[in-house]
């Protein structure tokens, strides 16, 4: 990228080793639709505790978030890291959240959507709940791909369906950090933007609770998923939450925390 991982930039940082845009619901939004007018690929990334985590431990993975066009702050702990490393007004940039943001916009601008990942149940509770909120939103596709990995021939299937269906903005369910490659991989055959989600799908279609604003603006929501979805996510959360509460304390204390 040519940027030193410590510096600090006029609108993103490097929480361990990863860049976090400082923007807020507003400029996200306002970005994605002025991309989807443009025949250029694109792709976001909803960054958290965990994705900061996945590209700690992979290279390779690294470089797709770091070179993503737009990477959100998504979990509360990069928020307060941003703060911290020279951002004062950086804003939670919350995902599920973001999706509602985009959608909005697109529907009283007349940008069509499309949705990529989740299950059959979650991609049709999740259009459900969207065109209930956004009568006029313009949904071309809709797609739950089978837990493996596609064919050649059914990936290329998949993306010539995306380009027929004139989609402009894409969300993209799958789960970090599967979400994040598939994007990489599929960003200069798809000339639209990419949003990586994740969670947005089965939180709008009704599957999954989400956590209480008390929580969510403490930093908490990790507790309420874990104890929501224990035998699934215990090690993502007792595992990765310590290592980055020490990493980021690290890199304070190397650069100096800010007052």
């Amino acid at each position: 990228m040519g940027e030193h991982p410590g510096k600090i930039n006029t609108d993103h940082a490097y929480v361990v080793g990863m860049r976090v845009d400082a923007g807020t619901y507003e400029t996200a939004t306002r970005k994605v639709l002025e991309w989807a007018r443009e025949p250029v690929p694109r792709y976001v990334c909803v960054a958290n505790v965990h994705m900061t985590m996945e590209a700690h431990d992979s290279a390779e993975f690294k470089a797709i978030v770091n070179s993503a066009d737009m990477v959100t702050s998504d979990g509360v702990p990069l928020v307060w890291m941003l703060r911290r490393l020279g951002h004062p007004h950086a804003e939670r940039v919350y995902g599920p959240t973001l999706t509602l943001h985009v959608c909005e916009a697109a529907a009283r601008e007349g940008v069509p959507v499309g949705f990529y990942g989740g299950s059959p149940e979650a991609v049709e509770g999740l259009q459900a709940e969207l065109l209930r909120r956004f009568p006029d939103l313009d949904v071309r596709y809709a797609y739950s791909p089978p837990f493996r990995q596609l064919t050649p021939e059914e990936d290329e299937r998949v993306v010539q369906d995306i380009l027929a269906s004139g989609v402009r903005v894409l969300f993209v369910g799958l789960g970090c950090p599967k979400q994040e490659r598939w994007m990489a991989a599929h960003k200069d055959r798809l000339p639209l933007v990419q949003l990586g989600v994740g969670a947005a799908f089965d939180f709008h279609a009704g599957r999954v609770k989400q956590a209480p604003t008390w929580m969510q603006d403490r930093g908490l929501e990790w507790l309420f998923r874990l104890a929501m979805e224990p035998r699934r996510l215990w090690k993502r959360y007792l595992y990765n939450n310590p290592r980055f509460v020490a990493l980021a304390a690290m890199q304070l204390l190397g650069r100096g925390v800010r007052s």
